[in-house]
């Protein structure tokens, strides 16, 4: 267990709910891999008592932060500074605070991203298919575009509540990156099915497939699936959903949200502490 001195800086967790969260597990046991006098909290925070919150913690001298939901947004006004990938998205989940500068970063999507080159995925100039348009589906978007993807098409339920931030957000990055993004109605599978034979990744940033639903898929045409597709899932619970199972045994290169979960907390440590988590040791205990 870590010792907590005079000298400690705190971290934390800021949303609600935050209980059932892993990143106390993951940061705390990094810090003390690394003998870093730093200790991680988290306080169930709602929206409504954000600004109030941040103040204190600010006043506080704490080091930095994590938002979840339903605090991302809102992060973005009180921030003093964005990152690129957090002005785009317009979301916040990492907050760096120096001598009371607060920086905003968003690492979702680097997140994601490392995962995805870790299984050999070269982004650049590549054509992209994202289901979805939440939080998740942005961060992914921007930051896939700005590591070189050439087209990424957004596919969503028209009727959906996020589509018009999401038709906004794919124009910012059709204008302020070298990368083309649309979004399309999911409802149109003859669209779907061109996209996806157009594109070498198809992620799912959607919650569709997570427990306790494990059988429901936004894909239930399995021929869609071919060898040489990857198909990535933002879910971890379970490990393995129908997406991804039926993706396997078409051939395709599958990969779950299990490394998207570590390595966006990696690059918030990272942010905080100048140090790389160690992550070898941090999957092993929490991930396997």
């Amino acid at each position: 267990m870590n010792s907590i001195t005079g000298t400690t800086r705190l971290t934390a967790l800021l949303g609600s709910p935050v209980s059932h969260s892993i990143s106390p597990l993951m940061h705390n046991e990094a810090f003390r891999i690394l003998g870093l006098d730093y200790v991680y909290l988290c306080f169930d925070v709602n929206e409504d008592r954000l600004d109030a919150a941040v103040y204190g913690l600010k006043q506080c001298g704490i080091r930095g932060f994590n938002l979840t939901m339903p605090c991302k947004n809102r992060m973005v006004k009180l921030a003093d500074r964005l990152s690129p990938a957090a002005g785009l998205i317009g979301a916040v989940n990492t907050v760096v605070v120096d001598d009371g500068i607060m920086t905003g970063h968003n690492t979702d999507g680097v997140g994601f991203m490392r995962a995805v080159r870790e299984t050999g995925f070269s982004c650049s100039g590549a054509s992209i298919v994202i289901l979805g348009a939440g939080g998740a589906a942005s961060a992914i978007a921007v930051q896939a575009a700005l590591d070189g993807a050439g087209c990424i098409r957004v596919f969503l339920r028209s009727s959906g509540r996020f589509t018009q931030r999401m038709s906004g957000l794919a124009e910012r990055i059709s204008r302020e990156t070298s990368c083309t993004c649309t979004v399309h109605d999911l409802a149109d599978q003859a669209f779907l099915r061109q996209a996806i034979n157009e594109s070498t990744l198809l992620i799912n940033a959607t919650p569709v497939g997570m427990a306790p639903d494990t059988e429901d898929s936004l894909i239930t045409d399995t021929s869609l699936f071919r060898p040489g597709l990857f198909v990535a899932d933002i879910i971890y619970n379970p490990r393995e959903t129908r997406l991804l199972r039926e993706a396997a045994a078409a051939g395709c290169t599958v990969m779950n949200g299990m490394n998207m979960l570590l390595y966006q907390g990696a690059e918030a440590f990272r942010l905080w502490t100048g140090h790389d988590m160690p992550v070898d040791e941090i999957r092993a205990k929490y991930f396997l």
